[in-house]
């Protein structure tokens, strides 16, 4: 059945389900809680009363209510509670005065003045609560109250087919529900260990379809005869020998381990994770001459167009005194420039071309691609990337990230490729010191700043968002720059980058940033990640508590990109402890292993969900036992190869097959 043909789907309904990404049954049924309120009934007299209560009552006196302004009414009525009687006042409830009959039973919620007599009311139902009640509480789909959203989810499960993914043996083994009163049990919960059942084994099958997709995906990009590719060695020392820095023992292994994947007659999967500043880009670079030695064309995507732009200058310059043709293709560039630039391509006077999404353009044909390269990897979604590797006959592919995870669960979510972690920061770096302060000592801040311009340095600032909410303490953007003017008397030039900047206004932003112009940035998060601004030396950022680790140390990332001394400011009033770690680490690692441990997986793979592993309802922190089961389960189920006769599985492996 499809989703507007279910009872009390409209059509206005349908447009909010639809911005809320769900489209059909499955993604209704499978739209879970995110949390439970386990609501007990209180006794008045023994209530704390500065906190939100729940009490059984009985109306005495129907309602009465009173217009403020628009869109602002009060619904006031008594009730009796423990043989005292109060009044109630709810707001914005003036449609449900016509429902208040005198003697009935109601549940109410919110808290009590003990002084004044008065129950402030933040929900209200009919009825009486005898036992501990459990609401799931969802993320909220605008437009759609919770109520009937329950209804609808409730109408769902009469019509959907469930496909059960574990194999009966499994069910067996870990004597798990089915698949359906697994989920129906997580919308309509009678007990709290109908919440972890259902959990548990809702949890399993999310993993063990996804490690299923990756241990497939993994065996299918080693199929096929490949091109084994044959270069000097000798060449390749020379001309790691002839670049201007040492590297260090961990971009040595990178470029081992690729030169070894070029070697064998299999495609390429590498994932190349490394630390921010931790020098990924110069492994590329030694793959891509390897590359050119074979014989073959490189394609090198970055995600934004400054980025490329840097990546081509970066490139170029290692490239020249060896006669690689290096050339650039990005969206601002002229049609005339662009097609002079996919006919070099074609006709392979180019030998690695950098670019952004304009490389994905259907006219643009390579003569012999050999190696694909994406940075930032998680930047682009799965079909983009695919689409890249396409114009290759099966080409090398190398995916860069700057998002360091803890080892343990590289290898599991990054399966279906080889990984090579890059940890050591490039010779002669120095550790970015970083110092916690508190808003009130902000002029320590604010004079070291000015002796860091005065050297003519430059400094990022970092606010968490655009305009300003109900949220005082939260510092927007304009507000950053307006004090920061203040402060140095509008004497320093400073620009302001966010994400309602259009592409062509942060790249214009970013690049006087980088040439100097600008001494001072105010952003928000969207600081570009990877792009080098060799004089800044200094990062604060405002609201630091309201960050998780990992991203505090990204944004860190974005100074001590040089030979100079680099400090980062965490300005905060709260959460210090937390934040100690980054005190005492400049290790991504070690920090994400800590953020894991405080904050779950969301911080870390959020960017890595979004385009390749969405999970509706696995944390990969609370869940990684389970993990690990259901690892050793479907290498034992792909071993079985019984997976060929389910149809189910064969829907999976068509769909891969498809977008591999």
């Amino acid at each position: 059945m499809e989703l507007q043909n279910l009872k009390g789907v409209g059509e206005k309904t349908i447009e909010l389900l639809y911005e809320a990404n769900i489209y059909n049954l499955n993604d209704l049924i499978e739209y879970y809680p995110y949390r439970y309120q386990f609501v007990i009934p209180q006794n008045l007299k023994e209530a704390d009363f500065n906190k939100v209560i729940t009490i059984n009552a009985r109306i005495v006196e129907t309602g009465k209510v009173s217009y403020v302004k628009k869109n602002l009414n009060i619904l006031r009525f008594k009730v009796i509670v423990n043989d005292n009687v109060i009044s109630v006042v709810i707001f914005n409830r003036a449609f449900l005065s016509r429902n208040l009959k005198v003697n009935q039973d109601i549940i109410l919620t919110g808290k009590y003045d003990e002084n004044k007599r008065i129950f402030v009311a933040s929900n209200l139902k009919f009825g009486m609560l005898t036992k501990t009640q459990i609401i799931p509480v969802y993320h909220k789909i605008k437009g759609i109250r919770e109520a009937t959203f329950l209804k609808i989810v409730k109408e769902a499960f009469n019509e959907c087919d469930f496909v059960d993914y574990v194999p009966s043996y499994l069910q067996e083994k870990y004597q798990f529900i089915s698949k359906k009163q697994a989920s129906y049990q997580l919308h309509f919960p009678k007990t709290e260990e109908e919440i972890t059942l259902a959990r548990q084994r809702l949890v399993y099958e999310e993993l063990f379809v996804f490690l299923f997709k990756i241990q497939m995906l993994k065996i299918m990009k080693n199929e096929g005869v490949m091109v084994e590719k044959n270069f000097s060695k000798e060449k390749i020392e020379k001309f790691i020998c002839g670049l201007p820095f040492k590297l260090t023992k961990d971009q040595l292994n990178g470029i081992n381990d690729g030169l070894a994947d070029f070697a064998l007659k299999k495609r390429m999967n590498r994932l190349l994770l490394g630390d921010v500043g931790s020098g990924k880009t110069i492994v590329a670079v030694v793959l891509m001459y390897a590359n050119f030695l074979a014989g073959y064309q490189s394609a090198f995507m970055a995600p934004t167009e400054i980025l490329a732009v840097q990546h081509f200058y970066s490139v170029n310059n290692f490239m020249k005194k060896y006669d690689v043709v290096v050339e650039l293709l990005v969206g601002s560039m002229s049609k005339k420039e662009k097609d002079k630039v996919l006919e070099r391509v074609l006709n392979g006077e180019v030998d690695i071309l950098i670019g952004t999404h304009a490389i994905l353009n259907e006219n643009l044909h390579f003569k012999n691609l050999g190696f694909v390269i994406t940075d930032e990897q998680h930047r682009f979604g799965v079909k983009a990337r695919n689409n890249l590797q396409e114009k290759g006959v099966k080409p090398d592919v190398l995916f860069m990230s700057a998002t360091p995870i803890p080892r343990t669960y590289a290898l599991t979510l990054y399966g279906d490729m080889d990984t090579t972690i890059i940890k050591e920061k490039p010779n002669g770096r120095k550790e970015v010191i970083t110092k916690i302060v508190k808003e009130t000592d902000l002029k320590i801040v604010l004079y070291h700043v000015l002796k860091e311009i005065k050297m003519n340095h430059q400094v990022y600032v970092v606010a968490p968002m655009i305009i300003d909410n109900n949220d005082s303490e939260l510092k927007n953007v304009n507000l950053l720059a307006e004090k920061f003017k203040l402060a140095f008397n509008d004497k320093v030039p400073i620009g302001i980058l966010h994400g309602k900047l259009s592409s062509k206004e942060k790249d214009d932003v970013m690049n006087k940033f980088k040439n100097g112009e600008l001494k001072i940035l105010i952003s928000t998060t969207v600081i570009e990640v990877g792009v080098d601004v060799k004089d800044a030396t200094t990062i604060i950022i405002f609201n630091a508590e309201r960050f998780g680790l990992a991203t505090l140390h990204q944004l860190r990332g974005r100074v001590g990109r040089n030979d100079l001394q680099s400090y980062c400011y965490l300005i905060c009033n709260n959460d210090v402890k937390r934040l100690q770690v980054l005190e005492e680490s400049n290790d991504g690692f070690y920090i994400s292993e800590k953020d894991f441990e405080m904050r779950g997986e969301g911080d870390l793979f959020g960017e890595r969900q979004s385009g390749d592993m969405a999970f509706r309802i696995a944390d990969i922190r609370k869940d990684y036992e389970i993990l690990l089961k259901a690892k050793n389960d479907v290498m034992e189920w792909i071993n079985k190869k019984e997976y060929q006769k389910v149809p189910s599985f064969q829907k999976i492996m068509e769909q891969l097959k498809f977008n591999n």
